[in-house]
C-alpha cells in the first residue's frame, strides 16, 4: 500500500498556446451574446407592455408580437450558452493526483477553471496495461460504450504513455485512458496489485 504517497501530475494540450485563444475567442463571443440578450429583455419589457396596453392589436397580435420579442431574447442567450460551452472543448487538461491508494482526476480549462471528474480507488482497478498493446483492443471489446479520455491529445507527449485502467463499480466497468509518466503508472500497479497488469 501506499497511503501516505502523493504524487501529482498534468496532462497538458500540445496545442495549448493556440487554444487558449480559441477559448478566449469564444468566451468573448458568449459575453457579447449575454450583453445584447440582456438588452434586448430591457427593450422587450417596454415594449410588450406596450403593445399589451395599445388596443390596436388583436388578441393574436399582441401574442405573435410578444413571442417574436421572448424568441429574440431566447435567440442571443442561447447562443450566448452555446458559445460558453464550445469554449471548454478548447485548452483543455486534466490534473492527476494519486493519493492515499486513490487516482483523483480534474478537468482543468484554460489553465485556471478547475472541475472535479471522478476518483478511481486501487481496489475498483481490474486491469491496468499499455494503449498500444492488444490488450487494450481485448478489452475494449469486452465492454459496453467508449472508453473515457482522460487527456486532450491524440498521441502522448515526450516521456509519456498512454495507459488504460479498467475500473469495476455498481454501474458496471469503465475504460479510462490517461497520458502519464512511468512513475506514475508503477504507482498505480503497485497499489493496485502486479497481478492486474497486462504487458502484453
Amino acid at each position: 500500500m501506499l497511503r501516505d504517497l502523493l504524487y501529482e501530475e498534468s496532462a497538458t494540450s500540445s496545442r495549448a498556446n493556440a487554444e487558449a485563444k480559441y477559448y478566449t475567442f469564444f468566451l468573448v463571443l458568449s459575453i457579447i451574446c449575454f450583453v445584447f440578450a440582456g438588452i434586448s429583455a430591457f427593450f422587450a419589457t417596454s415594449v410588450i407592455q406596450g403593445v399589451i396596453a395599445d388596443e390596436a392589436y388583436t388578441t393574436l397580435g399582441k401574442i405573435l408580437a410578444i413571442a417574436v420579442w421572448i424568441l429574440f431574447v431566447l435567440t442571443f442567450a442561447g447562443v450566448g450558452l452555446l458559445f460558453w460551452f464550445i469554449k471548454k472543448r478548447f485548452n483543455l487538461s486534466y490534473d492527476y493526483t494519486f493519493v492515499e491508494d486513490e487516482l483523483r482526476v480534474t478537468k482543468v480549462f484554460n489553465g485556471r477553471s478547475r472541475k472535479y471528474f471522478t476518483t478511481i480507488s486501487a481496489d475498483s482497478i481490474l486491469k491496468i496495461g499499455w494503449c498500444d498493446k492488444p490488450s487494450f483492443q481485448n478489452t475494449m471489446r469486452g465492454i459496453q460504450g467508449k472508453p473515457k479520455y482522460l487527456t486532450p491529445n491524440k498521441t502522448p507527449a515526450e516521456e509519456k504513455d498512454f495507459i488504460y485502467l479498467l475500473v469495476g463499480g455498481s454501474l458496471g466497468k469503465t475504460l479510462y485512458v490517461l497520458e502519464c509518466r512511468q512513475i506514475l503508472m508503477e504507482y498505480l500497479v503497485q497499489s493496485a496489485g502486479v497481478n492486474k497488469l497486462e504487458r502484453e
